[in-house]
């Protein structure tokens, strides 16, 4: 599915910039190539290529929205599955708290420990 929008969004894409190029801010564009024999007349060309830009456009915004709605969320982290989950809670026992370790020889007077012979 996601391909197919992706293909689309840019078929899209470059129509856009197609009517885009095609059009005049001016008033000529491709209504000026038609000038000799105004096939559909100058005014009807352009509201023609603006309708389709706004078509195209507004094309445009939806198939990006719909992509994004479609999109797989991916985070950095692998996500496990409920079976990983529950063996994994079956492998790992609980870890009993361990004894203290025992305590050294008490030191001497003046809390220094006597030294050991090398």
């Amino acid at each position: 599915m996601g391909t197919i929008i992706a293909i689309l969004l840019v078929i899209v894409c470059l129509l856009l910039i197609l009517m885009i190029l095609v059009q005049n801010s001016k008033g000529g564009g491709l209504a000026s190539g038609f000038a000799a024999s105004q096939i559909m007349g100058v005014r009807k060309t352009a509201d023609f290529l603006e309708k389709a830009t706004w078509v195209l456009a507004s094309s445009l915004v939806v198939l990006v929205l719909i992509t994004n709605f479609i999109r797989p969320v991916r985070t950095g982290e692998r996500q496990e599955t409920p079976e990983e989950i529950k063996a994994k809670q079956q492998t790992s026992a609980p870890a009993l708290p361990s004894a203290p370790p025992p305590p050294q020889n008490p030191s001497p007077e003046g809390g220094q420990q006597p030294e050991q012979p090398k």
